[in-house]
């Protein structure tokens, strides 16, 4: 966890850590290798006309929090990067025309491809759209490689209730190229024991993994980038809608807890995107854990929980699948030490490495469906405001929160048909409402917004449940 350095500045004062933690360096470093760029999204639609003020004052605090930061690389190839500052833009993007309501979902596909960058700018942007019936929308988008859902959660409520904070990053370039290869080849050097003991887990894993494949077919890699005529794709997204009570008297229904049942639509939505494996029938489903703590720095505060479930039984019975994911958490907290220790070799692995690896991993590894969840939204409002009257501003600003949904720039329609496509299932709970957002995409079928959603309403409906779907 970033928190602070040890060493010290002339006047005896900490320096904060300003490196890059090792899941963000690895990060970085696999989405400069391939290509594709992680970001989330959220957008806000208020139905009346909204105060550009407020917007503007929400728009400055945003930039003194994790999100007023960028990466600045290291002149040393094998050292970590570091954090520098960035405010962000100065400007809003206000659209000059208002546009009807049933273009919203295409607007913010549009503000979801606009340029992000975690290294070079900008690292996220704020849009508003006025609406023909009177309605204001506002999109907010970011690179996933400055901050994770979960701290996106306590950052928006920091800027809704005008909190800033300073984490001490300096500004960008204030080392001198001497400076900066001296420190970060000492502390790499520093870090050596800890690539050594990286090294030795790597090899053991190794040999697992020979032992593991020994006897089975190879597999071929795919390759990842598309050749000439490849189009760029922005994958369908919606969002669902669903009331809390009807949610819960379904999940106790099904010996489930909110969480299983979202891990069980994302099970079924996966069967009919076909994405179950096909030695056992089974939807592998990746379950990101927040780990994300009072202080914690990193950009990607979580972990993975990797589960099978049998996606013919959830819309009856999940006690199943809730045992398994029980289990699954299990194994990931008695893995996680080994698995953090290989973070250490990331520095040290060159770009085409990078690339290479990816493409075994997914030529050899199942499709899987990713699922958050980020809890009850409400929660962060009261753990944050300090007032009433502030929780029910903040509470009341996020309860219009119409979408939230992870996506990725600069993905090429080659790359999702060859890779077995992609499928995210996000949810998140705020105002009596479960929200999810789907973001699915699935080789050689109808990839349009009517039809996932014609899908999601489908799936639904075999859990005994009805929603809102845009």
């Amino acid at each position: 966890m970033n928190r602070f350095d040890p060493s010290c500045a002339s006047n005896g004062v900490v320096r904060p850590d300003n490196r890059l933690a090792l899941v963000d360096q690895a990060l970085f470093a696999g989405q400069r290798a391939t290509g594709p760029k992680e970001v989330i999204h959220c957008v806000w639609v208020y139905e009346h006309a909204i105060d550009f003020d407020g917007v503007r004052r929400f728009h400055q605090n945003l930039g003194y929090g994790l999100l007023g930061r960028r990466i600045e690389r290291s002149p040393l190839p094998f050292a970590r990067h570091r954090w520098v500052s960035d405010r962000g833009r100065s400007d809003i993007d206000i659209a000059e025309c208002a546009r009807p309501r049933d273009e919203l979902s295409d607007w913010a596909d549009e503000r979801s491809q606009l340029p992000i960058d975690s290294e070079w700018g900008p690292g996220w942007h704020l849009g508003v759209l006025p609406l023909t019936d009177g309605s204001t929308a506002v999109s907010l988008v970011l690179s996933h490689g400055l901050i994770d859902g979960f701290g996106l959660a306590f950052t928006i409520v920091d800027a809704l209730l005008g909190n800033t904070r300073d984490f001490g990053y300096p500004p960008p370039r204030s080392r001198t190229r001497l400076r900066a290869v001296v420190q970060d080849a000492r502390q790499t050097a520093q870090d050596a024991p800890e690539v050594a003991r990286a090294l030795v887990a790597a090899a053991k894993q190794a040999r697992r993994r020979l032992h593991d494949v020994a006897g089975s077919p190879a597999s071929r890699p795919v390759a990842l980038y598309g050749g000439e005529g490849d189009d760029a794709v922005v994958v369908p997204a919606i969002t669902i809608h669903v009331d809390l009570d009807d949610w819960d008297a379904r999940a106790k229904a099904l010996g489930a807890t909110r969480n299983t049942l979202a891990a069980g639509l994302a099970a079924k939505l996966g069967e009919r995107m076909g994405r179950r494996r096909a030695e056992d029938g089974t939807v592998a489903l990746q379950l990101a854990i927040s780990e994300r703590a009072e202080g914690d720095t990193r950009a990607n505060a979580m972990s993975f929980a990797r589960v099978s479930v049998d996606p013919t039984r959830v819309t009856t019975d999940l006690r199943d699948a809730r045992a398994a994911i029980k289990q699954a958490l299990t194994t990931l907290r008695e893995t996680r030490d080994e698995t953090q220790q290989l973070l250490w070799l990331t520095p040290f692995t060159p770009k085409r490495a990078l690339k290479r690896m990816a493409e075994v991993m997914v030529a050899e590894s199942d499709p899987p469906v990713f699922c958050s969840n980020l809890g009850d939204i409400g929660a962060v409002v009261y753990h944050l405001a300090g007032t009433d009257a502030e929780y029910a501003t903040v509470s009341a600003a996020l309860n219009r929160l119409h979408l939230i949904r992870g996506t990725t720039q600069n993905v090429r329609r080659q790359w999702l048909e060859r890779t077995g496509g992609q499928m995210v299932l996000l949810s998140w709970l705020i105002s009596g409402k479960i929200g999810i957002t789907v973001v699915a995409y699935q080789p050689g079928a109808k990839n349009t917004k009517p039809a996932l959603r014609e899908l999601a309403a489908h799936t639904l409906a075999e859990f005994d449940l009805t929603g809102e779907i845009d």
